[in-house]
């Protein structure tokens, strides 16, 4: 008989501090080089203050929503520290990086769809964020074709994810229609 556990304000605390000690020497691809950590602290702050998200287990999907894909942490070690219900958000949205680029970027827009109400929570979230930082600067190494590719994709992967909260699509809509990239919402439908 598996044990459910429910999640508490003091888990979320806890894993903000188990990102911030997973994500400690990396950094974001800006001139200004910020902290990696500012990026899933400020998905769960577009979730939180943007979505109206409230759900404890989405939140810190969130906040570790990278550690797998980025960092030396598996999902047994989540499953371990934050329970099943946990490592099953932070696996749906985690690549294999096993797998070559293209078939990772791929399989976001195959899988989008499928994934769970709190999964695509957290692609929304993490789109969002990415997308309004690659319109406030051009990450280190990337060219503007590539940002303009980036926009495209995301597109189609939060395509998959219409119908799951209605502000945070209204958002994206703006966001991508702000550098001519289409993107339905559910009320254009």
């Amino acid at each position: 008989m598996s044990v459910v556990r429910m999640s508490t304000t003091k888990d979320l605390i806890r894993a903000i501090n188990f990102a911030c000690i997973k994500h400690t020497d990396q950094r974001r691809k800006n001139a200004a080089k910020t902290p990696y950590i500012n990026h899933p602290v400020g998905v769960m702050h577009i979730l939180t203050h943007e979505g109206g998200v409230s759900d404890i287990p989405t939140l810190i999907g969130a906040v570790l929503h990278d550690t797998v894909e980025d960092t030396d942490t598996s999902i047994d070690e989540i499953t371990q520290e934050f329970g099943q219900e946990i490592s099953g958000i932070v696996a749906e949205v985690s690549d294999d990086k096993n797998l070559p680029k293209a078939e990772r970027k791929r399989l976001q827009v195959v899988n989008a769809p499928h994934k769970s109400h709190k999964a695509k929570l957290v692609k929304l979230g993490d789109k969002l964020y990415n997308l309004r930082d690659l319109s406030k600067e051009t990450p280190q190494g990337w060219t503007e074709e590539r940002v303009a590719e980036y926009r495209v994709w995301a597109s189609k992967v939060c395509s998959g994810l219409v119908g799951t909260n209605e502000g945070l699509e209204k958002l994206l809509k703006e966001e991508l229609g702000s550098h001519g990239v289409d993107f339905p919402v559910a009320s254009d439908k």
